[in-house]
């Protein structure tokens, strides 16, 4: 298990001289492939995203909610370019992006005002 200083040290073997992933991007759970290499560029916006755990609990909680502010993301601008990935049920004006294969999450966040903006965490997901 890497340190958040770890994973911000190993950003440079991540993200390519263009911005973008070099490695594949994968469910931290189960290994699903997420996003291929060199489809998604880093971008630092900080999100909420609510503590990882089945997408049945996700949309379940109720008054404040566990989670992590994070800043460090891969941006995509077409759901299509995924691999595999789910989305929860509206929250608000938010869907939450999960694994399509074992719908662990949220990885990623999605704001329904902005269609061409996917963000998925890099602390939330695997690189390889």
């Amino acid at each position: 298990v890497h340190t958040i200083q770890q994973r911000c040290a190993d950003r440079s073997t991540l993200v390519s001289e263009d911005g973008k992933n070099v490695k594949s991007v994968l469910c931290q759970r189960c290994g699903s492939k997420v996003l291929c290499p060199g489809v998604a560029v880093f971008a630092e916006k900080e999100l909420f995203l609510p503590a990882m755990r089945k997408k049945t609990t996700i949309t379940q909680s109720e008054g404040s909610v566990d989670g992590d502010k994070l800043t460090a993301h891969w941006l995509v601008d077409d759901m299509y370019t995924f691999e595999n990935v789910g989305f929860t049920k509206d929250v608000g004006r938010v869907k939450y992006l999960i694994c399509a294969d074992c719908e662990i999450g949220p990885i990623g966040w999605h704001c329904l005002d902005d269609k061409k903006s996917f963000y998925v965490a890099l602390e939330r997901v695997n690189h390889a």
